[in-house]
């Protein structure tokens, strides 16, 4: 029964893409397995989703870029040899009661051969073959200054009872009997661009092609222009609000690779407008530092009207299941935080409000980073705990992806939409 249990359980994990561990509140989740369940005609390619934990560590430099980086390290260690302040010592506080957690979690995953097992197939999955990952990137930030007119070409696949009067020829791109492929010209920028059929979408802009899954749809503005977002009628709003904000940091890698904020600018996020008249799960990623914890615990919250629930721990971890970092690393913690809270919608104690799970704190979610600034693919352990409409209408603010099903706001949605992040599959 306990192998059959493990099978099973295994068989949901390569379908699903997220694994649930027996007596623990702990999961693992592949992120390339989630997003491929929303996908057609292409795959996210592990090679790329996983880049930093996918190239050869066997070059000189690869070498000296280690042995950098360690004694950097040591420098550090010796640097963190003063005495703490105030706000440190709350950080470590935090830390101490996270400890115990994340150790546990971990314990989990290292004692789950299936799983483990499972992450070693990763690199003989389909790669990327007709663009190199190189990790560059056409800028949108700079596209929306100097050409703000700039034109988005999208090729949907729809029904022939549905396509235009003049679709492009079926032999142009192989399509199947009852199906057509039709283009719209759109505005790329401050305009709700929507790939609104059950298929892949193609968005093509300058040179570049950007995949869009199914049934979802970004729009690419600063953050002066946010508030188009906002519906006329709040029964209208979103139920699940993600927001993944570009904290400032001052590592200088970072800040090389996107734009980041100074956190007052948080503040004129209009959340209470978005939220929907049934309420709101608000879902907010931080890093550990403490200046940002004390930010949104006396500001940011009560300046958007939102309840604290409970507190999420994103544990990064290796192929091979060990973490990026020693856990203990004080300014480099191998986990960031997601806080949950609750932002109150117009109705009270109506029946048309459908059940929802309380949140419970301190869940623990394990996986391989993508690239910087990517985090998981976690929207399938929000779900229950949505208020309001099922399924729910979800929104990501500072969104560098599209999600299926979901709007994704920010100044470079498509950036990790570009094809080179995809396989396109060998089907009809």
């Amino acid at each position: 029964m306990e192998g059959e249990h493990k099978s099973q359980k295994l068989s949901s994990f390569y379908e699903s893409g997220v694994y649930s561990f027996d007596d623990s509140n702990a999961v693992f989740v592949d992120s390339v397995r989630v997003l491929n369940r929303f996908y057609h005609r292409f795959s996210v390619s592990p090679s790329a989703y996983y880049s930093r934990f996918f190239k050869t560590q066997t070059t000189p430099n690869a070498v000296s870029s280690t042995v950098t980086l360690s004694l950097r390290k040591r420098k550090r260690k010796r640097r963190e040899s003063r005495p703490l302040n105030e706000r440190e010592l709350i950080a470590l506080q935090r830390h101490q009661e996270a400890r115990p957690l994340l150790l546990a979690a971990h314990e989990c995953l290292l004692k789950s051969t299936e799983v483990l097992n499972a992450l070693k197939t990763l690199k003989s999955e389909p790669s990327c073959s007709t663009k190199e990952y190189d990790g560059g990137q056409r800028s949108f930030v700079d596209l929306g200054h100097v050409a703000p007119q700039l034109e988005v070409t999208l090729s949907l696949r729809v029904s022939d009872n549905d396509a235009d009067p003049h679709p492009l020829p079926k032999d142009l791109d192989d399509l199947p009997s009852g199906q057509c492929c039709v283009e719209k010209v759109l505005r790329a920028f401050n305009n709700l661009v929507a790939n609104d059929t059950q298929d892949d979408a193609v968005a093509k802009i300058l040179s570049n092609s950007y995949i869009m899954p199914r049934e979802s749809c970004f729009y690419m503005s600063d953050l002066g222009q946010i508030r188009n977002l906002i519906p006329a009628h709040a029964d209208s709003g979103f139920n699940l609000i993600m927001v993944d904000p570009p904290w400032e940091n001052a590592s200088a890698h970072q800040k090389s690779r996107y734009q980041t904020l100074p956190n007052r600018y948080f503040l004129s996020l209009p959340i209470k407008q978005l939220t929907h008249t049934e309420g709101a799960l608000v879902a907010l990623w931080v890093t550990n530092r403490e200046k940002l914890r004390c930010f949104i615990e006396a500001e940011l919250f009560p300046t958007w009207g939102v309840s604290y629930a409970a507190t999420f721990y994103w544990l990064k971890v290796k192929e091979n299941g060990s973490l990026i970092c020693d856990l203990d690393l004080f300014h480099h913690r191998p986990y960031e935080c997601l806080i949950l809270g609750y932002s109150p919608g117009k109705v009270n104690n109506t029946d048309n409000l459908s059940e929802f799970k309380p949140v419970k704190n301190d869940r623990v979610i394990m996986s391989i980073p993508g690239d910087y600034s990517r985090k998981p693919q976690i929207a399938d352990l929000l779900l229950e705990h949505v208020p309001g409409l099922k399924p729910p209408r979800c929104i990501e603010l500072f969104a560098r992806e599209i999600l299926a099903g979901w709007v994704s706001w920010g100044n470079e949605p498509l950036y990790f939409q570009d094809s080179k992040h995809f396989v396109k599959k060998m089907i009809q």
